[in-house]
């Protein structure tokens, strides 16, 4: 047996029973167990074959891919071969595509927000493509703004997107951003709870934009994981009067072992993707292969430390 083969074969024993994923939409069984995943968003400078690679290589079960223009995942640069050998790597290396990071700010302009539509369709097409039975969630942050001058747009907007995620049957989530229009989940529960709780249309969890808030952790969870179909995890750290982001697990700021428990106790069996910020990734000398050791490394023993189970399998 290759270590790498022990590796897998270990990390399938740790698995026990859980609880099983809500249903949000997905035409799949649910999965016992979360999986661990890397977003690609921390690997622009590769193409998304090395990046496939090196993310199995470290020990993921799972992988986001970023599919924005100017990176090297977006539909534009998939024809239908490329994505044929992505799709027949992803399950010959036995990761699962959980999910696409796709950045798309409602617009008051109906001729832009008809070009987002269209740009939506290409990625969920893109999806199908490359992940037949179980297409990956579509995940984007709303943009800038007020929350109280810009939540009726968001509303409307994002109720669009579900109704042609329904159509493609794709989950579109949308992820509450510090500082952004939407920053809170009560807000992004306040848009499902206003659209009738379209089974289509999800959140992301990603503490990193809560902490140093008056938002709990516990609490929080409770709040967004009846909601929630993704969960992006970094770190935060203060800089003065303002926060940063930095590699999950490195400042040691958010218990992930707790977040890993609470979410299990909330009845989410998803992915837990560990996502590298730009403020990261933008910095001179920033290497994504030894990111992606680290991000490994952090997380996994954060799995162990939870007693929560990991599933594999694309």
């Amino acid at each position: 047996m290759t270590t790498l083969n022990r590796r897998r074969f270990l990390a399938a024993t740790l698995a026990a029973s859980v609880t099983k994923l809500p249903a949000i939409g997905a035409d799949t069984p649910p999965r016992k167990g979360m999986t661990l995943g890397f977003s690609t968003y921390g690997t622009k400078s590769l193409k998304t074959e090395q990046a496939l690679a090196l993310i199995d290589d470290a020990g993921f079960d799972a992988v986001e891919m970023t599919v924005q223009p100017g990176w090297d995942a977006t539909p534009s640069n998939m024809p239908p071969k490329r994505r044929r050998e992505i799709r027949d790597m992803l399950v010959d290396r036995g990761l699962k595509l959980t999910s696409f990071m796709e950045h798309i700010y409602p617009s008051k302009d109906d001729a832009v927000h008809k070009q987002q539509l269209d740009r939506l369709k290409t990625v969920f097409e893109l999806g199908r493509d490359l992940s037949p039975k179980s297409a990956p969630v579509v995940q984007t942050v709303l943009g800038g703004g007020q929350w109280e001058q810009q939540k009726t747009l968001f509303r409307d907007r994002v109720a669009d997107w579900g109704r042609l995620g329904e159509k493609y049957r794709v989950v579109v989530c949308i992820k509450p951003h510090r500082g952004g229009g939407m920053s809170r989940p009560s807000e992004a529960v306040w848009i499902f709870k206003s659209l009738d709780n379209p089974r289509w249309l999800r959140m992301v969890y990603d503490y990193s934009h809560y902490i140093f808030r008056d938002i709990p952790l516990v609490e929080s969870i409770r709040e967004a994981a009846p909601y929630t179909a993704h969960v992006a995890v970094k770190d935060t750290i203060k800089q003065g009067d303002r926060t940063a982001f930095v590699l999950p697990g490195e400042a040691g700021t958010i218990d992930f072992a707790t977040l890993l428990r609470e979410l299990q106790k909330a009845g989410y069996a998803g992915d837990i993707s560990c996502e590298v910020s730009g403020m990261v990734w933008g910095k001179q000398g920033y290497d994504p292969r030894a990111a992606i050791k680290t991000c490994y490394r952090n997380l996994s023993k954060a799995f162990i430390a939870a007693d929560v189970a990991r599933s594999r399998g694309a």
